[in-house]
């Protein structure tokens, strides 16, 4: 058996492309059903996200298989396979361990290291088990991801650092205030920037929330995710004193936050520190702010450079993890492997087996008849013997007269046949 891959990705397909590619969660058990259906395919996983659809497959022959995959996967999106194939690759064996296990650490996402495809890589093999379309190879190939990508964030810094705008403003925080559970955080704006930030520090352990928004009912229904409170622009000089950090990110063509307003603010607070997140393009704070000593501001382009630090960061945690991977697609490969000759040696056991219990049933025979003991002993080994032999030696003959003496010499090594 062998290992196959086939899909589409970020990096290979445009998103018109994964749309129509994308496999729905309500589409997946048909999906995986017809797959394994083929008669060539015997184990099948999907994984369907915003930036990758993914067929891996237990099969015959890869080669033969690679075709047969892509234009089920046409059929079954009602496409024609012409529309599809040049935005699909493939991997067969090797290949295909290596790949799951560079994904599933974040090596091949649009964002190096982050960690959520793992999250949906777990979802696709819980789905493919429901279906019931995993067998011993997929099975153990999608486990051996699993601790992969867990040795991966265990030994390396892939994941270390934040590589977001709103992520890196919130670790900044978190760099300054030893306890985010402790500040009371204003958020200036509603959009998806603000949001993810909203979020970011909620989740860091920042309790005392607003929002401000020129949109009132904007900034409620973002407020209600974190059970904070929602204001008006107009409300902002009350909102500042009282606020220990401030992230801001509108569309305003014109700052929001002056340096006077801020100065105000600071006197209000007695001059405790106020940090400054400005991740608005127009800046919504004056560049006059950072002469103020108490204000702490960080615009867009500061939050870059750490960015582009942290990238460098994971970068290198990237060529760490591709050494744990390739030791660990080694290893996946030794099993797949060592699955074959299990089998081989199961049948040839069997197989003696069965050939012992017909010179032990005619050996009693004799014994039955008459003869000795010491003449049914002779003849279960000579029988044993000959039918032990038989196969091997003809296989031996039939090599030699071919010329192929690469198979006599495995066939030497098998049977422990010193040269000398």
């Amino acid at each position: 058996m062998s290992l196959l891959t086939l899909g589409v990705n970020h990096a290979s397909a445009p998103i018109q492309i994964r749309e129509r590619l994308a496999i729905s969660d309500q589409e997946l058990p048909q999906a995986l059903r017809s797959l394994t259906d083929l008669a060539a395919i015997s184990e099948a996983a999907i994984v369907s996200t915003c930036n990758r659809t993914e067929i891996y497959c237990s099969v015959e022959s890869s080669a033969n298989s690679k075709p047969l995959v892509a234009q089920w996967l046409s059929n079954f999106k009602q496409l024609a396979v012409e529309q599809v194939q040049p935005y699909l690759y493939s991997y067969s064996d090797e290949d295909v361990a290596k790949h799951l296990f560079r994904v599933g650490s974040g090596l091949d996402s649009m964002v190096l290291g982050e960690p959520q495809i793992l999250g949906q890589l777990k979802q696709a093999y819980t789905k493919a088990a429901n279906v019931e379309t995993l067998g011993k190879d997929l099975n153990q190939l999608f486990q051996q991801c699993f601790n992969v990508a867990k040795k991966v964030r265990t030994y390396t810094a892939i994941g270390a650092n934040p590589v977001s705008v709103a992520s890196t403003a919130v670790s900044l925080a978190k760099q300054i205030f030893a306890n985010l559970g402790e500040q009371r955080a204003l958020f200036i704006g509603a959009g998806e920037t603000i949001e993810l930030a909203a979020q970011h520090m909620h989740a860091n352990g920042t309790r005392d929330i607003t929002i401000a928004n020129r949109s009132l009912q904007k900034a409620q229904q973002l407020a209600q995710l974190y059970q904070g409170q929602a204001i008006e622009l107009a409300d902002i000089n009350m909102a500042l004193p009282q606020s220990d950090i401030v992230i801001t990110a509108t569309a305003s063509q014109l700052p929001i936050l002056g340096k006077g307003l801020l100065e105000q603010s600071l006197k209000q607070r007695k001059h405790k520190p106020i940090l400054v997140l400005d991740l608005a393009i127009p800046r919504d704070v004056e560049p006059e702010a950072t002469q103020l000593p108490d204000i702490y501001l960080y615009s867009v382009d500061d939050l870059q450079k750490v960015i582009q630090q942290n990238m460098q960061s994971r970068a290198d945690a990237a060529a760490q993890a591709e050494s744990i991977i390739q030791t660990e697609v080694d290893g996946f490969f030794h099993w797949l492997r060592g699955q074959d000759a299990s089998e081989v040696i199961r049948r040839y056991r069997e197989e003696a087996n069965q050939q012992r219990q017909l010179a032990t049933e005619k050996a009693l025979r004799l014994l039955k008849q008459g003869k000795s003991a010491e003449e049914a002993l002779q003849q279960l080994g000579t029988m044993l013997t000959n039918k032990l032999l038989h196969k091997p030696t003809e296989a031996i003959k039939a090599a030699s007269a071919k010329g192929q003496s690469e198979t006599i010499h495995t066939a030497k090594t098998i049977l422990g046949i010193d040269d000398e």
